[in-house]
């Protein structure tokens, strides 16, 4: 190829030069974002220096006067290095003197292609497919992979697994991690399969999404709540496997079994269930068709066992929010066939964690409605407005949060203890 005896040999070697560095940065952006698009015939450089002008009209003869802004014919460009013998065309030219040029159009359509390669079913685990159809689903992936669909379809597949070996019966996590992925530290907190894993069986059971506490001045449902991803320990549980399994775990009093032998604990007494025990060796409940009684706080425990012994109705205690153990206890005693009734504190935690335990077990409210709650404000000591301004919806009752409000006072539970334990004599509560 000839060189074009008016084009200078030293323009040559200063187009590869740093002063025009930025220049042919600019121009490699047009073949990054488009490639070689035979489509597109040139583009415009502007804010050019007089450097810049300069060796661009050299090159491609432009007029002398500088000015800064230019439109650049890529078949004059080509033209010119070629007869320069410099290169075949620009897009050469500068892959020669910075290196290779990315097509970001293309890159983006090859990923693409690859993350949907990735979310196709592929003969995952059903609760994966469902998950999957979910647009937070590949929001995540790519968060937990860093963007690598490769890595992504990793995880699936160790979620994949893992799942096949659920619903589990009291198995710890630990152990379910060495049977499904050979480490047992490979579901702990914050591993990205885990994260995979507690999203899937997540969005298989939203009907048991638990409700965060309300907070003055925030805003979410209806009914006044917003709904966050439930807590990991619970989701474990709900699939039959043990995190922390000796944690927390669930109060009650005079339960019910159908072997005398087996009782959980001695009559009139309290005891404790761990989710490590109800997981593993579930009691065998003599409750259908029974009413079983829940309340929120463990004094109400202790004053029935104190005040009625072994002669109270069965009762157990949410102890707040519940936790791990006392979900899975309602949903067994539920399961039996038993029928819950449930009362909570007058204030806005006590109704968001009644909201929950409703939706839980299809419990019915005890003492917990609006003429409840006036009747309570008139039995006891006068006192201030201590209720916050705000208002949570009770899902059982439309009434009581404008009760509540127009009231402005939180009552304990505690406070109407009397008027539950009158509710709780075997004679007085045997079924529906």
């Amino acid at each position: 190829m000839a060189n074009d005896p008016n084009i200078d040999p030293r323009l040559i070697r200063r187009l590869g030069g740093a002063e025009l560095a930025e220049l042919r940065r600019r121009m490699r952006r047009h073949f990054e974002r488009y490639g070689r698009n035979p489509e597109i015939l040139g583009f415009q450089l502007t804010k050019l220096s007089a450097v810049e002008y300069e060796a661009l009209a050299l090159l491609i003869g432009l007029p002398p006067r500088p000015t800064q802004s230019v439109r650049i014919d890529i078949a004059q460009f080509d033209a010119a290095l070629q007869d320069a013998g410099m290169a075949n065309s620009l897009h050469e030219a500068l892959e020669t003197l910075d290196g290779p040029i990315v097509n970001r159009a293309e890159v983006r359509a090859d990923l693409q292609s690859r993350w949907s390669s990735v979310t196709d079913d592929q003969g995952l685990h059903p609760a994966l497919c469902g998950w999957l159809r979910g647009a937070p689903a590949v929001s995540l992936l790519k968060r937990v992979s860093k963007q690598a669909p490769q890595t992504a379809l990793q995880l699936l597949r160790q979620a994949h697994t893992v799942m096949q070996h659920l619903p589990a019966q009291g198995l710890t996590r630990a152990q379910l991690a060495a049977d499904a992925l050979g480490n047992a530290h490979a579901l702990d907190n914050g591993q990205a399969v885990a994260t995979v894993v507690l999203a899937a069986l997540h969005h298989g059971a939203n009907d048991d999404e638990l409700e965060q506490p309300p907070s003055e001045g925030t805003t979410g449902a209806a009914d006044g709540t917003r709904r966050p991803a439930e807590r990991a320990r619970d989701i474990w549980a709900r699939s039959g496997v043990l995190v922390n399994e000796l944690a927390r775990p669930a109060l009650f009093l005079n339960l019910p079994v159908r072997t005398p032998a087996d009782a959980l604990a001695a009559p009139g007494e309290p005891g404790y269930l761990s989710l490590r025990r109800l997981l593993r060796t579930p009691p065998d409940w003599d409750v259908a068709n029974k009413i079983i009684y829940v309340c929120e706080n463990p004094n109400i425990v202790s004053i029935a066992a104190d005040r009625l012994g072994a002669a109270c109705a069965p009762l157990v205690c949410t102890d707040g929010m519940p936790a791990a153990a006392q979900r899975v206890l309602l949903k067994q005693l539920f399961d039996a066939g038993a029928k819950l009734l449930y009362h909570g504190d007058f204030d806005w935690a006590g109704v968001h964690i009644a909201n929950n335990v409703m939706k839980l077990c299809e419990a019915r409210p005890w003492r917990f409605g609006a003429e409840d709650y006036i009747q309570a404000v008139k039995s006891i000591a006068p006192k201030k407005r201590d209720l916050e301004d705000m208002r949570v919806a009770a899902s059982w009752d439309t009434a009581l949060v404008d009760s509540m409000r127009s009231n402005g006072v939180a009552i304990a539970e505690e406070a109407v203890a009397s008027q539950l334990i009158d509710d709780l004599p075997h004679s007085r509560s045997q079924s529906y």
